[in-house]
C-alpha cells in the first residue's frame, strides 16, 4: 500500500487545482492507496472543501500551525502505507509517475526515492530534483546538478518525493529544529545516506512544480533568509563527523561572522544566535544519530563531486 501525504497550509485554491491530477495518477496504480492532507491550522477553508468535494481524502487538523516538517511527520505517522509519497500541494505529477518512482523500492537498502521536476524559473522550463554537494569554507554547499539523468543525488525534495515508511520512522524524521523550513529534507536525506541507505533520483517521475507555497508569504524574505542561515548551522553541528571538516567549520566561523553579518546586514549572525540557542538540542541529536553513521562525510561526499 502506498500513501500520498499532503501538507496543507491555506492552499485550497492548490487542491483544487492539483488534487484531480494526483487521484488520476493513483488510479493508474493497481496498488491500494490512500490520500492524507495535513492541515497546517489554515485560515481558509480547505478543510470544509476536502470534506465537501473529497470524503475519502484522510485529514489531520493541527489546531496551531507547526510548519513543514511536523506537518510531513505527522502525516507519515498517521498513513497506512509502506511506502509514502510526499508532495507540497503546488506540485502537479504526470500520470504515469507512480509505477518508475515505486519500482525503485524493489531495492530494499532504497530509503527515497526522488521525482524530476518540471518548474518555469525566468520565463524558461526548468528541470531539477537531482542535487550534489561539497564542503567548502566551513559548510556544506549543494546545488542543483547540472545533469539531470543521473539516479544518485544528494538528498529527495521532501515537496516531490516518496519514502520508505519504517526507515523514516527509525531515522525519527523530519527534524523540527530546522521550523520554519530549509534543509530539512537535506537534512533526513544525508543521515540515511550516512547511514548505509540509498537516495535515488527518478528521471522517469516526472511532476510540475508551479512554487506558490506561502512560507515567504506567511514569514517574509527576512525571517526565511534568517531561517536558511540558522540551519546551514544546525545541519553541520548534528551531521558531520569528519575531524578534518569540524577543524574547517571552526576555522572559517570567524570569518563568516565578520563578514557575511556585514553582507547580510546582521542577518547572518542572527541566524547563527538562533542555532546557538538550539546548541543543546543539537548535540543531543547528533549524539542520538552518530551512531548510526557506517559512511563519514567524505565517503558520502565525494559520490556528488
Amino acid at each position: 500500500m502506498i500513501s500520498v501525504v499532503l501538507p496543507n497550509y491555506n492552499g485550497k485554491k492548490l487542491l483544487e487545482k492539483n488534487l484531480p491530477g494526483i487521484i488520476k495518477a493513483l488510479n493508474k496504480w493497481e496498488g491500494l492507496s490512500e490520500i492524507v492532507v495535513v492541515d497546517d491550522a489554515s485560515g481558509d477553508d480547505s478543510v470544509s472543501f476536502l470534506k465537501e468535494k473529497y470524503p475519502k481524502v484522510r485529514i489531520i487538523i493541527h489546531e496551531k500551525n507547526q510548519r513543514f516538517a511536523k506537518s510531513c511527520n505527522d502525516g507519515v505517522i498517521n498513513a497506512k502505507g509502506e511506502i509514502i509519497i510526499l508532495l507540497n500541494t503546488d506540485v502537479s505529477p504526470s500520470e504515469d509517475f507512480l509505477k518508475p518512482l515505486l519500482n525503485v523500492f524493489k531495492d530494499k537498502k532504497v530509503f527515497a526515492a526522488g521525482c524530476s521536476e518540471k518548474s518555469i524559473f525566468r520565463g524558461k522550463e526548468l528541470i531539477s530534483g537531482r542535487a550534489i554537494g561539497y564542503f567548502k569554507r566551513g559548510f556544506l554547499v549543494h546545488s542543483r546538478a547540472k545533469d539531470q539523468t543521473k539516479n544518485n543525488t544528494l538528498w529527495a525534495f521532501a515537496g516531490s518525493s516518496a519514502y520508505r515508511k519504517d526507515v523514516w520512522l527509525n531515522l525519527n524524521g523530519l527534524d523540527t529544529l530546522f521550523k520554519p523550513a530549509y534543509a530539512e529534507d537535506l537534512d533526513i536525506s544525508y543521515r540515511a545516506l550516512k547511514s548505509g541507505y540509498k537516495v535515488v533520483f527518478v528521471p522517469e517521475a516526472q511532476v510540475f512544480h508551479n512554487h506558490e507555497t506561502t512560507n515567504i508569504q506567511f514569514l517574509g524574505k527576512q525571517n526565511m533568509a534568517i531561517a536558511a542561515y540558522k540551519n546551514q548551522f544546525i545541519f553541520v553541528w548534528k551531521n558531520i563527523t569528519d575531524k578534518n571538516l569540524i577543524l574547517s567549520h571552526l576555522f572559517w566561523l570567524p570569518y563568516h561572522l565578520l563578514f557575511d553579518t556585514v553582507k547580510t546586514k546582521g542577518l547572518f549572525l542572527i541566524g547563527f544566535l538562533k542555532a546557538l540557542v538550539n546548541l543543546a538540542q543539537i548535540i543531543k541529536k547528533r549524539n542520538k544519530a552518530k551512531p548510526m553513521f557506517i559512511f563519514s562525510d567524505a565517503q558520502i561526499l565525494e559520490r556528488f563531486r
